[in-house]
């Protein structure tokens, strides 16, 4: 009797953990494209006094026209990493560029949402949404969600150049610093360029990883490469790394993404 039981245990936890697996490599399916055209953006010269290895990436990216985004819209799917387990996800983040945000992710089980997440990023003041609870305008939270904010403006790296708040610095041939506007303060970011493609490569700043975090830990986003999406050049897909940890705890594709659409509404909603 008490073999049985124990075979019959057995079957049931590995018939389990086949389908966690099984389930964990279904790729959900792609949000609705976004309906709404964006309006075609201003173009400006390209800066004359720009860092070496600063101006050898918007050349090659863009040329001598910059474009001038207002906004944008990124969609696209994702593997992020939760509880210790890889989930394939899918994603929506809205940005008021190099002002506000929201991050819509869903992780999936069988392509089935299973953890729904709203982040905001609006006038300075952070809020998570998540399953475990809202946190909101915590200090380490703000800090970390200011260089989120900039960070991911690397699918719009123009605003890097258009707006005037932002300031580049040198470093060597291959690397330069960036500071950026954080309430009445400013924070430091090192973006490092390949030295063959002149794309962006890595972009690191030291970053809170939790609210009750006491020092801050290297944060590191790698672009594995670039893209036509919808007739827009891309950095994707991009992982990010916290240093201790060593392997990415999340890789986003981008798949489809919108420039200058009024967002003042939208930014400040929930889901897509």
């Amino acid at each position: 009797m008490v073999q049985t039981f124990i075979i019959i245990v057995t079957i049931l936890f590995v018939s389990a953990v086949f389908l966690l697996w099984f389930g964990l490599r279904v790729k959900p399916k792609p949000f609705p494209v976004f309906q709404e055209k964006g309006a075609a953006p201003q173009l400006v010269d390209l800066p004359a006094d720009l860092p070496v290895p600063v101006a050898k990436f918007f050349r090659s990216f863009y040329g001598d026209l910059i474009p001038i985004y207002t906004s944008a819209i990124i969609t696209g799917r994702a593997q992020i990493r939760l509880f210790g387990i890889t989930f394939p996800s899918r994603f929506r983040f809205v940005h008021r560029a190099g002002r506000d945000y929201r991050h819509y992710i869903e992780a999936t089980i069988f392509g089935f949402p299973f953890v729904r997440v709203n982040e905001f990023y609006l006038d300075g003041i952070s809020r998570m949404e998540t399953p475990g609870g809202v946190i909101e305008n915590v200090p380490n939270v703000n800090q970390a969600a200011n260089l989120g904010l900039w960070a991911e403006s690397i699918w719009l790296p123009a605003l890097f150049l258009t707006d005037e708040r932002v300031k580049w610095s040198e470093i060597d041939e291959d690397t330069a610093s960036v500071t950026v506007p954080f309430g009445d303060v400013r924070q430091t970011m090192v973006i490092r360029f390949d030295p063959e493609t002149r794309m962006i490569s890595h972009l690191e700043a030291m970053r809170y990883r939790d609210a009750a975090d006491k020092h801050k830990t290297l944060w590191i986003n790698q672009a594995h490469g670039i893209h036509d999406i919808g007739g827009h050049k891309v950095l994707s897909p991009g992982a990010v790394v916290w240093l201790d940890q060593g392997k990415p705890w999340a890789i986003f594709s981008v798949e489809e993404v919108v420039y200058n659409i009024d967002v003042a509404d939208y930014v400040r909603e929930h889901g897509i």
